[in-house]
């Protein structure tokens, strides 16, 4: 089958950036893989259509791919509140997974929208164009959410957030 043109070289510029917003949204590396694999595929049959960056709208369908798994088949999953022991020189390591936890603990949206807006540094704009939704949308979504974050015992504890 023939590869549109542009596509392969897309997949090799862009992917690791896609792979790490997947992975900020599912908090797995091998359902990141899946989900970027999955995003690609849908991406890939429609690239012709495809005009200007592609990678918002490979964005769009990342996010949106990710909404309708979760919707589908991830509802059963259960976190646990067990963490393996970490070593004292592994603080960092702690500390982001305070804050995963916190992050988890978020509404899916609340939680898209951070990591769309300071993970992957979108704009308000670009937010609310790959969610679908205004930009006051996403500002209301950010506020909540960090709003939420702030009050995280785990997280003021330990000095995370201020």
């Amino acid at each position: 089958m023939h590869t549109p043109d542009g596509f392969d070289e897309f997949v090799r510029t862009r992917s690791p950036r896609l792979l790490r917003t997947a992975y900020l949204l599912t908090r797995d590396w091998a359902l990141a893989e899946d989900l970027l694999q999955t995003a690609l595929a849908r991406a890939w049959s429609a690239w012709r259509r495809v005009s200007g960056d592609p990678e918002p709208y490979v964005r769009r369908i990342l996010v949106n791919t990710y909404s309708s798994w979760w919707r589908r088949r991830w509802n059963s999953e259960q976190p646990t509140a067990d963490l393996p022991d970490t070593p004292a020189a592994e603080a960092d390591l702690a500390e982001r997974e305070r804050v995963w936890r916190a992050l988890g603990q978020l509404p899916r949206k609340q939680r898209t929208v951070l990591v769309l807006r300071y993970f992957e540094d979108l704009t308000e704009a670009e937010t609310a164009d790959v969610l679908g939704c205004s930009v006051g949308n996403v500002k209301s979504q950010a506020s909540r959410a960090l709003a939420k974050l702030r009050l995280d015992p785990n997280l003021r504890a330990e000095g995370v957030l201020a």
